[in-house]
């Protein structure tokens, strides 16, 4: 598992959650996750790149649409072996990469997406990486990402400030989630078009009950509270991401959208 060796104070907390037994660790859950792939209208003739795979859960349903061919490009190497142990077909494969560097030939693929990945960047690297999606994508390719976003597009300055401090304290990494409009902007600035039609928020529940139940079933939200019950640190860092998305539920929701490359 990654990050299976570091402190459960410490860790970054999409590890802690997957120590768990966490494995949908989208913001959106598997719902928006769904919504976001049938946007990208993935067919038998498409050539797909995941950035950041993760634990491979998109991975898996990305598979079962039987695309041409399947790349994921992954930076940490526990998780870069976990998701190649999920693909068989030679053309399918895990590259250790970086998502702004993949090192995939340009023009090559006809859709990429990525999720949960770009919240945790820096504004620069939020656009090199939109920008490598674009270079590797082929003339009518399309770009899909599923995000932490802020809401309302207006948001205040400093509650924003205070959102991305405390939630980057909760989780152990520097979070950057941008409204609705900063993240199309995001995109059409990598010189991609965004269809509205394909944007989509959903409340970010991550840690809600419900939400929960939804994404990992009742034999998985029972292993997690099992977990959860018998790991005291690893109780109290889930406790305290949960109190964090609570206070600021209003303004913290979850976005996936395409852009297209003309």
């Amino acid at each position: 598992m990654p990050g299976e060796k570091l402190d459960a104070s410490k860790m970054p907390g999409h590890w802690l959650l997957a120590r768990l037994g966490k494995r949908v660790l989208r913001p959106g859950g598997i719902e928006l996750t769904r919504r976001m792939l049938d946007s990208l209208m993935i067919s038998s003739s498409d050539t797909v790149v995941e950035l950041a795979p993760g634990l491979g859960t998109t991975a898996r349903m990305t598979l079962a649409k039987r695309p041409a061919a399947y790349i994921a490009v992954e930076r940490d190497p526990d998780a870069a072996a976990q998701v190649q142990a999920l693909v068989s077909d030679p053309r399918d494969r895990c590259v250790q990469g970086n998502a702004a560097q993949t090192g995939l030939p340009s023009e090559s693929a006809d859709v990429v997406y990525g999720e949960a990945m770009l919240t945790m960047q820096v504004e620069s690297q939020k656009q090199a990486i939109a920008e490598e999606a674009w270079r590797i994508l082929r003339p009518g390719g399309r770009y899909a990402i599923h995000e932490l976003g802020l809401m309302p597009d207006d948001i205040d300055e400093s509650l924003k400030d205070a959102i991305m401090k405390n939630v980057s304290e909760a989780i152990h990494v520097g979070a950057r989630p941008l409204t609705v409009s900063e993240w199309c902007q995001t995109l059409e600035a990598a010189g991609l078009h965004v269809d509205s039609s394909t944007c989509v928020t959903a409340p970010m529940h991550l840690l809600k009950p419900r939400r929960v139940l939804a994404d990992e079933g009742f034999f998985g939200t029972a292993r997690i509270a099992f977990n959860v019950l018998r790991t005291p640190a690893a109780r109290k860092r889930a406790h305290a991401m949960r109190r964090v998305f609570r206070r600021y539920e209003d303004h913290l929701w979850a976005v996936t959208m395409v852009g297209q490359k003309s």
